[in-house]
């Protein structure tokens, strides 16, 4: 391993990256979320929750999976802080957590759709 030079070649910008880097904390959650998003069907879930709440047997439908395996996936999403189940009566609709975590996701949406508009041209 190379030792650490004593000057920067460009202290700005150093000083800049330096400051936009993630505490211990912060870059645990974030691995976190990724980590949670790097499935295909949890990120189908967390795209069918964009604008709805469903039930976990109507994301099963959408999924085309079974309900048992679609529960599954929404408990490693709650436990992420992604989604928030609500309870009516005995149906529990999930919806997109409304904290920073649910930015992030919006953020990345965007960024996909506009792929997607990129690759229908």
């Amino acid at each position: 391993m190379e030792p650490l030079t004593s000057q920067p070649i460009d202290p700005v910008a150093v000083a800049t990256a330096e400051r936009q880097t993630l505490s211990p904390i912060s870059e645990r959650r974030m691995r976190r979320l990724l980590d949670v998003l790097c499935d295909g069907t949890r990120l189908k879930i967390v795209r069918a929750l964009r604008d709805n709440q469903l039930a976990a047997s109507d994301l099963a439908r959408i999924l085309g999976r079974s309900r048992s395996a679609t529960s599954q996936h929404l408990r490693v999403l709650r436990e992420a802080d992604v989604v928030q189940p609500s309870r009516k009566g005995n149906i529990v609709r999930y919806k997109l957590a409304s904290d920073i975590n649910a930015e992030i996701l919006k953020d990345i949406g965007r960024a996909f759709d506009r792929l997607d508009r990129g690759s229908a041209a």
